[in-house]
């Protein structure tokens, strides 16, 4: 019953079998293609995927070329771009850039090594309806393009994580990855909860009418928070417990079987926010997310032997179900580029250094690589240029030992 409500437009006996309910998927419930492939019995259940960075929420550092021909060369974010050329251009470039940046072949691709999950950071602006046109700017017709990468992805058996990346005002200041380069972060008011409540019911409604969007199991509430205590407070208190209700209000509204609820997902307590759990009453079908970036940890050393050990030894576990949704092969700034770190010299270390951090991904719910695609030349943060470079594998199953 939970599956006809959920997609009652579809009709014929042949879709109705591709079906999927929206849960984590485990050894007992197979998202399946088209063909009936199941992409995760060859995992035994964990996640493996890989993010779709500048789709739709661009991040300049990740493709300057790109950002450039699109005319937004020298503007820190999507805002300050279409701020710059206006509306009507500014739609036509992005609307260059969603179609050719991730495309079907590259759904191909990513199936073809093994891979599981999509996460897909979007922007609030994608709801056009709640966003202030008077003093807010962002790129328009997104949703589309959405339905058609959803589409490609739900044929090809992968499950799929909608991240809201960029907030209502903002969650975090001056980052690319909110949409807007803001000099503070303005989310943490009762008027930006409210925007983003909207376009979550919005999101679920979307998702359980639109057969494109079948396979996506997992909604992000808001990725990467401030980690000041009184704007987290406020969100954990306020906006957490407010998504929850309104999330599981609006699949009940479309009669949609409890056992067919998304999974709900914050950042886990290890990001420094809180304890995302705190003011909740109900857990069910909620999941977290972890960032891991040992880049940036200063407290690990960087030697190689310490990189791997430390990676072998991490324990990720602060709240359960946890995915580790963003961690990458970059070392700091200072060391990547010297002979002892540089990427083309070094392939077996970085083989060695992925495997590490799959071992202990892989302990938890599994694991989602930043990013898919990069124009940067550095397989560091390409999973795509890391396949082709040899380090990642492309049976992943067959990922070394090395713990």
């Amino acid at each position: 019953m939970g599956v006809i409500s959920k997609f009652a437009a579809v009709t014929t006996l042949t879709t109705l079998a591709t079906l999927t309910n929206a849960w984590l998927p485990e050894e007992n419930k197979s998202i399946t293609a088209k063909d009936g492939t199941n992409l995760f019995k060859s995992s035994n259940g964990k996640i493996r995927g890989v993010n779709l960075g500048s789709q739709f929420v661009f991040e300049p550092w990740i493709a300057e070329s790109e950002w450039s021909g699109m005319g937004c060369g020298g503007k820190n974010s999507e805002f300050d771009c279409v701020s710059s050329l206006g509306q009507d251009a500014a739609n036509t470039a992005f609307a260059n850039h969603w179609a050719s940046w991730t495309t079907q072949d590259d759904i191909n691709e990513m199936v073809s090594y093994g891979l599981n999950t999509i996460r897909v950071p979007v922007g609030y602006w994608l709801r056009e309806d709640i966003v202030d046109a008077d003093s807010e700017h962002f790129p328009q017709g997104g949703l589309d393009q959405l339905k058609k990468l959803c589409g490609w992805a739900s044929d090809s058996g992968l499950y799929i994580i909608i991240d809201l990346h960029g907030a209502p005002g903002a969650q975090e200041a001056e980052n690319a990855f909110t949409g807007q380069y803001a000099s503070e972060p303005g989310f943490y008011t009762d008027y930006n909860y409210e925007r983003a409540l909207k376009w979550l019911e919005w999101m679920v409604d979307l998702v359980y009418q639109t057969d494109e969007m079948r396979n996506v199991g997992m909604l992000e509430i808001v990725n990467e928070p401030v980690q000041d205590e009184a704007s987290a407070s406020s969100m954990r208190s306020k906006y957490y417990p407010q998504a929850v209700e309104r999330i599981r209000a609006a699949e009940q509204k479309l009669s949609v079987d409890s056992n067919d609820y998304l999974h709900i997902q914050t950042m886990d307590k290890s990001w420094g926010s809180g304890d995302p759990n705190e003011y909740l009453d109900d857990l069910t079908y909620m999941a977290y997310d972890d960032h891991r970036y040992i880049k940036w940890d200063t407290s690990v050393s960087p030697s190689h032997d310490n990189y791997i050990s430390t990676s072998c030894g991490d324990n990720r576990d602060s709240n359960w179900p946890n995915i580790v949704g963003e961690w990458s092969l970059s070392v700091p700034d200072d060391i990547e580029a010297s002979s002892d770190w540089e990427p083309s010299s070094n392939t077996d270390f970085y083989g060695k250094w992925f495997a590490a951090q799959v071992h202990s991904y892989e302990k938890q719910q599994g694991w989602i690589f930043w990013t898919w695609k990069s124009q940067l030349n550095d397989y560091r943060w390409s999973y795509q240029d890391a396949v082709k470079a040899g380090v990642i594998p492309k049976d992943l199953n067959s990922v070394q030992s090395v713990c």
